[in-house]
C-alpha cells in the first residue's frame, strides 16, 4: 500500500510540478490586473479567466496524458479535460488530473489492439481518426458526466461548511475549507456560503469570523514556507515567487498546486487554518467585509478597530502551524523522491505504430 501510495503521489506531482511556471503567469496577471490589483488594468484583466477556466486545466490535462503515452496520450488527455471545462462553471483543475491520464490511457489501450492489424500505408490515417473518434467520445462523456459530478461534489462542501457554521464549530470548517480550497473550490465557498452569512453578522456585530475562514493567507503562506526550508527542485526554487504573488498579491490559488504535487500536504494547511480558526472563535475576531483579494493589504484594509493584534496573531500562527507541519511532512516524505519514482515508473513512449 504505501508503495502504491508513493506511486500515486509521483504521479500526482509529475501533472503539476511542470505547470508550475503556468500557474505563477496566472497568479502575477491576476494580482497585478484585476481591478483589486497592484495595476489593474481592465484589458489585461481579461487574460485571467481564460487562463484558470481553459488554459490551467488543460495544460494539467494534456500533461497527465502525455505521461501515459507520450503526445498522442497528452492530445487525447487534453481533448478529454475539454469535455469536463465545458461541462462546469468552475475551474476543472479535479477534471483535468482525471480525465487527462484517463484519456491517456484509453489512446494507449486502443493504439495497441490496433498495432498488429494496420495495413501498411495506412498508419497515419488510422492512427489519426482513432485518436479523433476517442476524443470525440471521452469529450462528450467528460461534459455530461465527470463535470456535473465535479460540481456536485463542491456543492456538497458548501452543505457541510454551512452546517458546522449553523452548529458553531467554526474551527472544524478548516477540515473542509482546506481541502476544498486546493480542488480551486475556494470562490465558490466564500463566495456562495461564508460571505453571505458573513454580512448577516457584520450588520448586527460590526464585524464577522466568516470573512476569515477562507479568505486567511496564513496557512498557505506557512505551506510555501515549509517548501522553501525543506523542499527540493523546482517546487524549492520557485515558493519565494508564490509567496510574494500569494501574501502580498492575495492570490491563494498560486500555493494549490504545491498541495496538488503532493496531497499529504494537505494536512499542513489544515493544521494551519484549525489553528488559526480556534484563535479567531477564541479571540472573538473578526473583519468588517471580505478582504479581495486575500492578501494582507486587503486584510488591512477591512480590520475593524481594535482587532488588529487579533486578526495578525491569527494569520501568523496559522503560518507558523502549517510551515511546521510541512516542514516535517517534507523531511519525512521528501517530494523529490516521489518525483523520481513516477519518472521510471511510467510509460512516456508513444507506443504508435510507425511513429516509434
Amino acid at each position: 500500500m504505501r508503495e502504491q501510495l508513493q506511486r500515486f503521489g509521483g504521479f500526482m506531482a509529475g501533472m503539476i510540478i511542470p505547470n508550475i511556471g503556468a500557474f505563477i503567469a496566472w497568479g502575477l496577471i491576476t494580482a497585478l490586473f484585476i481591478p483589486t490589483g497592484w495595476i489593474p488594468s481592465e484589458r489585461f484583466s481579461e487574460l485571467v479567466g481564460p487562463m484558470i477556466v481553459n488554459l490551467l486545466p488543460l495544460l494539467i490535462g494534456y500533461t497527465g496524458g502525455k505521461m501515459i503515452h507520450g503526445t498522442r496520450g497528452g492530445v487525447l488527455g487534453a481533448i478529454a479535460t475539454m469535455g469536463v471545462i465545458v461541462g462546469s462553471d468552475i475551474p476543472m483543475f479535479l477534471g483535468g488530473m482525471i480525465m487527462g491520464p484517463l484519456g491517456g490511457w484509453l489512446i494507449k489501450k486502443l493504439d495497441e489492439a490496433l498495432e498488429d492489424h494496420v495495413p501498411v500505408g495506412f498508419e497515419m490515417l488510422v492512427n489519426n481518426f482513432s485518436l479523433g473518434i476517442l476524443g470525440t467520445i471521452i469529450a462528450m462523456l467528460g461534459l455530461i458526466i465527470v463535470g456535473p459530478v465535479v460540481e456536485g461534489i463542491t456543492e456538497a462542501f458548501g452543505s457541510v461548511v454551512q452546517a458546522l457554521v449553523d452548529a458553531k464549530l467554526l474551527p472544524l470548517a478548516a477540515f473542509i475549507i482546506e481541502p476544498a480550497k486546493v480542488l480551486f473550490m475556494n470562490n465558490a465557498l466564500n463566495h456562495g456560503v461564508l460571505s453571505p452569512l458573513g454580512v448577516v453578522a457584520a450588520e448586527d456585530t460590526g464585524k464577522a469570523i466568516h470573512f476569515l475562514l477562507e479568505t486567511n493567507p496564513g496557512p498557505g503562506l506557512g505551506l510555501l514556507g515549509a517548501y522553501w526550508i525543506a523542499g527540493k527542485g523546482l517546487m524549492k526554487q520557485s515558493a519565494p515567487g508564490a509567496i510574494i504573488i500569494h501574501f502580498f498579491g492575495g492570490i491563494h490559488e498560486i500555493y494549490f498546486p504545491y498541495v496538488l504535487a503532493k496531497p499529504l500536504m494537505i494536512l499542513s494547511v489544515i493544521a494551519g487554518g484549525f489553528a488559526a480558526d480556534l484563535w479567531f472563535t477564541i479571540m472573538d475576531a473578526g473583519l468588517l467585509a471580505p478582504p479581495s483579494p486575500g492578501s494582507i493589504f486587503a486584510y488591512l484594509l477591512v480590520m475593524p478597530k481594535g482587532q488588529h493584534f487579533v486578526v495578525l496573531t491569527g494569520i501568523a500562527i496559522g503560518a507558523i502551524v502549517s510551515c511546521i507541519v510541512g516542514t516535517i511532512i517534507l523531511k519525512v516524505r521528501p517530494i523529490a523522491d516521489e518525483v523520481g519514482d513516477k519518472e521510471a515508473s511510467y510509460d512516456t513512449g508513444s507506443g504508435v505504430p510507425g511513429l516509434g
